[in-house]
Order: structure tokens, then sequence, then C-alpha cells
């Protein structure tokens, strides 16, 4: 295969240099814990679609869950460093963090020389876009949005609803990559169009991922750059936060951490299946991504009392299900 160019913005690397079968493995493996997961979680979903049945779950298991998969390692009131090499946004169906990035380059032209849209065509893509026809100022754009690789969507809004052009020609080079459909090829295939265009070893990388997926992307992106990877950061602008209200558990805002996004998050039951689904893959044991099971990441730590917030959840879900 040839190398393919991106509207003169990006280069795609060959596909052959790398390793599809392990790629396709992780696909197929997060294929079904995401279905054995959500199943789980959907029984419990409530017809409004943004709230969830929550009698035996606590609340406060879910927020730490949220928390610990977002990694946040730039908070979300602060602005992130100057002269980043690259942030890289891993295009999700949860469009304001890409957005919320968009604003910050608008704003502060220093802050990255590269950045890199990054997603393909997968089984999320779908809810990709339906978030733009339910978005507000996106809905027009689903025409010409339908059908194309999720970095595409990302950069059609981009273009569209942001100056992209002042953007680019202050310096800003953006890069298109199309192919990868999880987390491992985010990170490969990133790493390759980098070096295709001339950035082969980045000195700093800011990774912006969907919440719940977060720290396993930058686990891959570790892994991807290994023995000696950038300095990598999580900037997941937002952490999902629930509370229960009126016996429904539902997005809280009470902080403020989240001005007018909480509508355009994922229904409650896809939150807690992507949560849920989550924590299996980031063990580092036979059944996991790390080290000691798939090796598709490295050795992820994780802590004690996540483990158990873990476990009351899935026990909460199921003591609701069984009151059904």
């Amino acid at each position: 295969m040839g190398e393919k160019i991106n509207r003169g913005l990006g280069v795609l690397i060959p596909r052959k240099n790398l390793d599809q079968s392990s790629f396709q493995e992780e696909g197929m493996a997060s294929q079904q814990l995401d279905k054995s997961a959500s199943y789980q979680a959907s029984q419990s979903v409530n017809p409004a679609a943004k709230t969830m049945s929550s009698s035996s779950i606590n609340p406060d298991d879910i927020n730490l869950l949220a928390q610990f998969l977002a990694h946040e390692q730039i908070p979300a009131s602060s602005h992130p460093p100057i002269n980043t090499d690259c942030i890289v946004i891993c295009v999700s169906a949860v469009l304001y963090p890409a957005e919320a990035v968009f604003k910050h380059l608008e704003r502060n032209l220093q802050l990255t020389k590269t950045l890199v849209l990054c997603g393909g065509i997968g089984h999320s893509t779908p809810h990709l876009y339906e978030a733009v026809s339910r978005h507000p100022d996106y809905a027009h754009l689903v025409p010409e949005i339908t059908g194309k690789p999720e970095s595409h969507v990302l950069h059609t809004i981009f273009t569209r609803c942001f100056d992209a052009t002042f953007i680019q020609k202050s310096g800003c080079t953006v890069l298109l990559e199309d192919k990868s459909t999880n987390c491992g090829q985010n990170a490969l295939e990133t790493r390759a169009l980098l070096a295709r265009n001339g950035i082969p070893e980045p000195k700093s990388m800011i990774v912006v991922q969907d919440p719940t997926m977060a720290r396993r992307t930058v686990a891959s992106f570790e892994k991807a750059y290994a023995p000696r990877p950038p300095k990598l950061l999580s900037w997941p602008i937002i952490v999902p936060r629930v509370k229960v209200e009126e016996g429904e558990l539902v997005y809280n805002d009470d902080d403020g951490s989240m001005p007018g996004v909480t509508g355009t998050l994922w229904s409650m039951s896809r939150f807690l299946g992507l949560v849920l689904g989550e924590i299996p893959r980031l063990r580092d044991d036979e059944h996991g991504y790390g080290p000691m099971g798939k090796g598709f990441i490295g050795h992820v730590d994780i802590p004690e009392e996540v483990e158990h917030a873990y476990s009351r959840v899935q026990r909460g879900i199921g003591e609701d299900l069984a009151k059904r």
C-alpha cells in the first residue's frame, strides 16, 4: 500500500509496517468486554436515557472509578503548558473535549506545534455520527460526515465551526490519522504518522481522549514509544461525576465543572458500561491487557480502593436487576 495524503494536512503511513493481527485481537477483545458490561448496565436504564435506577449503587463508587480512568494530569480549570510538541485528540462521541481544545488553540497560538486528529471507522463510530446529529451547532453537517472516519468527522467540525485557517497559518500543523480503531492503533498509527511528518521523537505530548478510556490510551502511547516515551500528559477536559436524584443516577454538575455538557454525554447505561468494561482491560492478569495478559499495554497499577469500588458497583447493578 502506498502513502496517502489527507487534504495536504498529513501523511498516513503504510499499514503493512504495523502488527495488524495484534490490532484486530485488541479490537475483538474490546468489543466482547463492551457487550458484557454494557448489557448488564443497560438492563436498569431509564427511558429518559440520561438517568438510571440506583437503589443499590453508591455514586461515590462510580465517581472514584471515573476519576481513576480519566487520569486527569492537566486539571480542566487550568491551561495546558505551552510549547507542547504535539496534542493528540482521539476522537470519540463526546465532542466537548475536542471543542475545548479547538477553543484553546484559537486563544493560545503557542499551545502546540502539531495537532493530530486520530480515529478511523470502528464499532463505536455510529455513536459519533449520532452525537453530531444531536448537536445544535453541527447537525447540519450530518450529510457530509456520515460514513467518514472519525478523524475526518472531527476535521470537518474543526474547519467549519472554528477558526482552523487562523490556527494553521499561525504555525500549528494539523494531521489526520484515519485508520485506527482501538487504543493500541491510536498510539502506533500516531507515532508512525508523526515520524512520516518529521517528528520521530516528540519530547512532549498531550493526549485528549474520552475520559473513560484516557488512562488506557496513555498506557498505549507509553508502550508504543517504549523504551523512551515522550513526556505524556492526559488531558480529558472533563471528569464525569454522578449523583442520585429522585432515586435515579444522573450526571452531577453541581460544582459547575461541566457547564452545559451533561446533555451531550453518554446515556447513563452506556457510561456505566464503559466504566465497568475498562477496569478488566487495565488489569495485569491473564484476562487483561497488561504484560501478564494480552500485552497491549504496559503494567498499570490499580489501587485497591478502585478494585473495591468496581466490585461494589457490579454487585449493586446485580442487586438492582434482581429487584425488577
